[in-house]
């Protein structure tokens, strides 16, 4: 198990890593994640050189992508010398999902340290069409808390985010979501999570600070969402808050997980040609929290 987007322990957001999952049944590996209670458990069946067959799973549902499960995935096949990461350079892994594929790069820092930056699609956003009031409602704020000079809008990519910009830090500190009702009114409005954040940060080294609902996917608030962030993201390019550098490429730092003691720091890499988008990536570091054997009886299950 690793905490993903930090260098410190217990914090960031957690994933479970089982290898050689191959002959777990989908059932199963229902039953292992609830059990394990992270927000992403993440099963590999196969290892083919750069390859990496696998899948994850929340506590109620298998998820099509996991940008914090993917940081900690790598990351372990690195320490158990599954994957080479040697060098200054970068290694590129392809994730082989159920449906489709995602490309992934890992290399050492200075600190020895392995950075993961996973490739990923560029959301498409849309006004949103939803009740606003209603919503503020189930978070415990008044509409006057969210920006009156940004839109909300939803994105669609492995998942779809309501990308809710709030006034300031104080509106941030007050969202107070009644779980269970969000859950239902991100089903019903075809959500799968509320990320609502502000541009004001506590980090000055930071662009925006985050705070993710999931309840709809198994986690009540995401203490660190890598699909989350590089949607974020590009809504801020698209927005002009963030500004790419004379050669295409810019890099926006989220700080994340903060109001739960788990604080992460999300990095999206974004590369840019002709104004718009060619390359995607989000990542970050995890760290190692624990390590031992799943004892798992399959005739039993």
């Amino acid at each position: 198990m690793y905490d993903a987007f930090t260098d410190v322990p217990y914090s960031g957001s957690q994933a479970a890593i089982v290898l050689h999952a191959s002959d777990i049944s989908i059932p199963n590996r229902v039953r292992i994640a609830r059990e394990i209670g992270a927000p992403a458990t993440v099963f590999v069946n196969a290892i083919n050189h750069n390859r990496v067959k696998v899948q994850f799973f929340s506590t109620v549902m298998e998820l099509p992508m996991c940008g914090h499960g993917t940081v900690c995935l790598i990351t372990q096949l690195v320490a158990q010398k599954l994957l080479p990461c040697e060098g200054n350079g970068w290694y590129k892994a392809v994730l082989d999902l159920p449906k489709g594929e995602a490309t992934v790069e890992c290399r050492r820092t200075k600190a020895g340290r392995v950075e993961v930056m996973l490739d990923v699609a560029e959301a498409q956003f849309a006004a949103v069409k939803i009740d606003l009031e209603e919503l503020a409602g189930i978070l415990g704020v008044s509409i006057e808390d969210m920006s009156n000079e940004l839109p909300p809008e939803v994105a669609t990519g492995d998942f779809i985010h309501l990308c809710l910009p709030m006034r300031d830090l104080d509106a941030m500190r007050k969202l107070q979501p009644d779980f269970s009702a969000l859950a239902k009114f991100c089903v019903s409005n075809g959500l799968d999570t509320v990320a609502s954040f502000s541009t004001e940060v506590v980090d000055q080294t930071c662009n925006v600070h985050v705070r993710d609902f999931c309840p709809a996917v198994g986690v009540a608030e995401s203490a660190a969402a890598g699909t989350t962030n590089a949607a974020l993201s590009t809504y801020l390019l698209q927005k002009g808050l963030v500004q790419p550098s004379d050669d295409g490429s810019l890099q926006v730092r989220a700080e994340q997980g903060i109001e739960l003691g788990r604080p992460s720091r999300v990095t999206t890499r974004i590369k840019t040609q002709g104004g718009h988008i060619i390359r995607l990536q989000v990542g970050g570091l995890a760290s190692l929290i624990v390590d031992g054997m799943l004892n798992v009886k399959l005739d039993s299950l």
